[in-house]
């Protein structure tokens, strides 16, 4: 569980998808003048330099970001990403960043990292936002501070899925969670892998949740033999708006080539 560090695969395109939608979704929220709670279960580093080993080593990022960040010039993850730039030219947002950029004072970010060196690296990182930063793990922060105050708000869990039994217990997890939450955003990011292991967790969400949305894109694997061939996301009560602002998502991704 503690071994998984994603400075490997920072901006490749399923960050691409995950972060453009998760930035629209914070964007709408923050329309209205009413304080909300964001919560992430597995929250990384928060800022990523792309020009660093292990970014150059997988390639991913030059297959992702790098080649389509102008799709976010007018949209709210091109603010995360200018935020991000004028820290150095290679750096790359995470979530907890987005978060910090597009979220206000009266609203407050919980989140929760297991890894000692990458926990460390995200309480700097969120050190000019109002962050709680807590190393602990995810699902028990989640379970511990649910319902959050406000509670108007959205949680995000994006596991590594390093755990193979993660597919099995998510499922569980968000109905516990909705329970003590009925009102929240519960988003899920996860992997499209070539084996399809994420079709029996899909189905068990939507028996759950019938008005959930699990959106999905592909793409072409980041280099030959990588088992990753799309991302997904399930939404828990989307905002109104959601489903287009993914269908834009879809048709961009049809367009990209290679």
């Amino acid at each position: 569980m503690l071994s998984y560090q994603h400075a490997f695969h920072a901006g490749n395109l399923a960050d691409v998808h995950k972060h453009g939608l998760l930035a629209w979704m914070l964007a709408y929220l923050t329309r209205k003048d009413k304080p909300l709670s964001y919560i992430e279960t597995h929250a990384g580093r928060a800022l990523y330099d792309l020009s660093a080993p292990e970014a150059v080593k997988t390639g991913e990022a030059a297959r992702g970001i790098a080649r389509i960040a102008d799709w976010f010039d007018d949209a709210p993850f091109g603010r995360a990403l200018a935020a991000a730039h004028a820290q150095g030219p290679q750096m790359y947002p995470g979530s907890p960043f987005i978060a910090g950029e597009l979220l206000r004072d009266d609203d407050t970010l919980t989140l929760a990292e297991l890894h000692p060196q990458e926990n460390a690296a995200l309480a700097e990182a969120m050190l000019p936002y109002p962050a709680i930063v807590k190393q602990i793990d995810g699902f028990q922060l989640a379970m511990s501070m649910t319902p959050p105050t406000p509670r108007r708000g959205l949680l995000l869990c994006d596991p590594s899925y390093e755990v193979k039994a993660d597919y099995a217990t998510i499922p569980d997890f968000f109905a516990k969670l909705h329970r003590r939450w009925p009102v929240g955003i519960l988003v899920l990011w996860y992997p499209v892998l070539v084996d399809q292991r994420h079709k029996p967790m899909i189905t068990a969400l939507k028996a759950v949740f019938p008005a959930g949305i699990a959106h999905e894109v592909a793409f072409a694997p980041a280099r030959p033999g990588h088992g990753m061939v799309g991302s997904g996301l399930f939404v828990v009560n989307a905002p109104y708006g959601f489903e287009t602002a993914a269908a834009d998502m879809s048709k961009r991704f049809l367009a990209l080539k290679g």
